[in-house]
């Protein structure tokens, strides 16, 4: 049988890419983590590791096992929470990953209620792109994720569960009011990540016209910065804007479908109560906002 313990250094290691940064985030000796790993490749009868150079690298069944321990170590770990929450709401955690804009306007004053009225009860976030914040909720690492859609014909990786927050209206960003896309065809664009620039060509193709993208940045402060400036025009969602709106930009609300905000949470119902308290209270930061 496999060892925890063993599994968790060699996630370390397969992370961090460096025996030295694993030792140090776990808290061992160089020699401890060596040893671990070596009694891993004692009992599972294959090479983990190899030497490059001064450093090392996982081996192509390293790399599988190491995969396989992260889901583990997060279940394991998603287990421990769940546990804690049972005994009560005085005592737990809830782990949640989520996009910036939705951590300032939902996680943040939802967290803050729940400090309120469970002292006892942790809520730790972490700022990361949908597809990241999924596959962080599906190995176990945290167990809520905050989540956007544009198109609900999308299908869920099996196991996930999707909770309507809000749907966020879409707005066109200029120096001035603007009489919708069509007025924008020869104006050249600002586009952030990949879902968001998808949805912007959508949009725009939707209007006759391929946008010239100048532009890019996923930060909200820097793209209003560009607008402001008067060197492009872009398209944001309203959390964005409630996170930051910045002066010299008008934002014209477009009279397109929203996008769609989602807490994700994984596995059959019913969530932990821990969980379950932190889905009701983002449920009131979204009627709010």
């Amino acid at each position: 049988m496999l060892d925890v313990t063993r599994l968790r250094v060699l996630d370390a290691v397969a992370r961090h890419g460096s025996v030295t940064a694993a030792a140090r985030e776990l808290d061992y000796s160089q020699s401890s983590v060596s040893h671990h790993l070596g009694r891993l490749e004692a009992e599972t009868g294959a090479q983990l590791l190899q030497r490059v150079g001064r450093g090392i690298k996982l081996t192509q069944a390293g790399q599988l096992l190491a995969d396989r321990a992260a889901e583990i170590i997060g279940r394991i770990d998603a287990a421990d929470a769940e546990l804690s929450a049972h005994v009560g709401l005085t005592a737990g955690r809830v782990r949640l990953a989520g996009f910036a804009s939705a951590i300032g306007s939902l996680v943040v004053p939802a967290a803050a209620a729940l400090a309120r009225e469970h002292p006892g009860l942790e809520i730790g976030s972490m700022d990361t792109h949908p597809p990241d914040a999924l596959e962080l909720l599906r190995t176990g690492r945290v167990e809520v994720a905050i989540v956007f859609r544009y198109d609900d014909a999308e299908e869920e990786a099996p196991g996930i569960r999707l909770h309507h927050l809000l749907d966020d209206p879409m707005y066109v960003l200029a120096k001035r009011r603007t009489r919708g896309l069509a007025s924008l065809s020869r104006a050249t664009w600002v586009a952030g990540c990949p879902a968001c620039r998808g949805h912007l060509l959508a949009l725009c193709d939707r209007a006759g016209f391929v946008p010239r993208i100048g532009y890019e940045s996923d930060d909200v402060a820097l793209i209003q910065a560009l607008v402001a400036a008067g060197l492009c025009v872009g398209v944001l969602p309203g959390l964005a804007l409630r996170a930051h709106h910045a002066d010299g930009v008008v934002a014209t609300k477009l009279p397109v479908l929203p996008r769609r905000v989602y807490a994700a949470t994984y596995g059959e119902p019913p969530d932990p109560p821990a969980v379950t308290a932190l889905l009701t209270a983002l449920g009131y930061a979204a009627a709010a906002a």
